[in-house]
């Protein structure tokens, strides 16, 4: 990203809020975006893949309100001109050219680096993910500085019973993980790091600019704060290797199919001392012989036949929990009437209780009568009026 294309992008106008909007309008709009935008939702979509990206790099600042005090406080200086010429980008005075402009006579002159005056603002102190605007040397000290971990992504496989009842399972998860010999620490073992020596283990320097002090990642740490005299043979010094490894994860109770767990910090390990990634388990719920689910309901099908519908029953239908209840179906039921058990369905999250089991009752037409069963139903049929039944039909297709 150029320098101009960052300054021409508004984080508030990204995420759809106000200037003054609180962090939790900010939360709320970029959680929108994100399950719209999302790659997974529209995987044929490369212009929202591009959006997303576009919001993650806005709430990444917004949602830290330091970098949103300071990236609020340089758009502002940018706009009152405190910059001269900084808000006309390719015009007199803007980057790069004309009278006051940076790299001219006037401005700041071609001393001056933007990356130093933003580089904490995008993460070069210390996060290691460098600034758009440093140049080689800073995105060298990035590379060698303490980076997070990659996110990792594994499927899950659960029987419907478990899904309902929650389970703690182990998983297999390949990739970078801590070393083994030195426990990610990057030393030798029996040695430890030690803080740097040019930085006194802070992670910065500061770099006078005239009447400003500007905060750059250290060049002797690459802001991590600490140095390895005697790096570990096993890893190099980084704190990782690629390895297999097992991770216990706790899936909660009523979890749904295709749910995306996080699991933080249990992603790949990070580089030079940054933070571990973190895993998500997408989850596959197998289907159940008996019963079905409509959101915090558990559904079945329960057959009766014409008799038991007319005459009304009591019937016992069973539960995912192995305790069978006892329904009364009244007299006269027709096809397709559903009865609702509560507190026998699925459980809520955050232990908010269950939701109902909804029983739908299904009138079985015999296909085959036997002798004595075909007497009594023409018998019986011989009592009904179906004219009568059907009479609203009859009128309509009089009036036609």
């Amino acid at each position: 990203m150029s320098q101009r294309d960052y300054f021409e992008k508004d984080y508030y106008k990204v995420l759809g809020v106000s200037k003054d909007a609180s962090q939790a309008d900010i939360a709320k709009a970029y959680r929108k975006l994100a399950r719209e935008l999302h790659p997974d939702a529209r995987p044929d979509d490369p212009k929202a893949e591009e959006r997303f990206k576009d919001a993650s790099e806005a709430y990444a600042v917004l949602s830290n309100p330091d970098k949103r005090k300071e990236y609020d406080k340089i758009r502002d200086m940018v706009s009152s001109g405190a910059f001269t010429g900084f808000g006309a980008p390719g015009g007199p005075g803007g980057f790069g050219g004309g009278s006051g402009g940076f790299g001219a006579p006037g401005g700041f002159g071609e001393a001056f680096d933007l990356g130093d005056l933003l580089g904490d603002l995008f993460g070069g102190g210390g996060g290691g993910g460098g600034s758009p605007f440093t140049g080689t040397r800073a995105r060298t000290d990035a590379r060698r500085g303490p980076r997070r971990g990659q996110d990792v992504e594994t499927d899950l496989t659960l029987s419907f019973e478990d899904a309902m009842a929650g389970v703690t399972t182990t998983l297999r998860v390949a990739g970078r993980a801590r070393c083994t010999a030195c426990g990610g620490s990057g030393a030798r073992p029996g040695t430890s790091p030690v803080a740097c020596s040019t930085c006194g283990g802070r992670g910065q320097i500061l770099q006078d600019q005239g009447p400003f002090s500007f905060a750059e990642p250290c060049h002797g740490c690459g802001g991590s704060g600490r140095q390895i005299p005697d790096p570990c043979p096993t890893c190099g010094g980084s704190g990782a290797e690629q390895r297999s490894r097992q991770v216990r994860a706790r899936i909660p109770a009523g979890v749904r199919d295709g749910a995306r767990i996080r699991l933080k910090g249990k992603g790949e390990a990070g580089a030079h001392g940054g933070p571990d990634g973190d895993l998500y388990v997408r989850v596959h719920v197998e289907p159940h012989p008996v019963f079905g689910r409509r959101g915090d309901h558990l559904t079945v099908r329960v057959p009766i036949t014409f008799t038991e519908a007319a005459l009304g029953t009591k019937l016992t239908v069973p539960t995912l929990d192995g305790e069978p209840v006892t329904l009364r179906i009244p007299a006269g039921t027709e096809n397709g009437k559903t009865f609702r058990v509560r507190g026998r369905g699925v459980p809520k999250p955050g232990g908010r209780g269950e939701g109902d089991l909804l029983v739908t009752a299904e009138v079985a037409v015999p296909r085959k009568l036997t002798r004595t069963q075909k007497k009594l139903l023409e018998e019986f049929g011989a009592t009904e009026d179906p004219d009568a039944l059907r009479g609203h039909l009859t009128a309509a297709l009089a009036r036609g």
